[in-house]
């Protein structure tokens, strides 16, 4: 029973639901409060090279996408 996503072992373990509710509490991932884990893109949800100037909240492939929208130029 192993998975890179902990949900993907609900299919097997949902005809017994007190080994399901123990894997949950015990492999469930843990909020989190502060580092780079704490902060996802609005957009599409990266963990990675996320923008925060400006209260933005976008990882920097959404960022390129919708900068013109936003107001921001781009300088050459």
């Amino acid at each position: 029973m192993t998975a890179r996503d902990y949900r993907k072992i609900f299919k097997q373990l949902n005809a017994k639901p007190v080994i399901l509710k123990k894997y949950i509490k015990h492999n469930a991932p843990k909020p989190r409060k502060f580092g780079p884990g704490s902060r996802v893109c609005k957009r599409c949800g990266r963990y990675e090279a996320h923008i925060q100037k400006y209260n933005l909240g976008l990882c920097r492939h959404c960022f390129r996408e919708l900068a013109t929208s936003l107001g921001f130029k781009k300088y050459y």
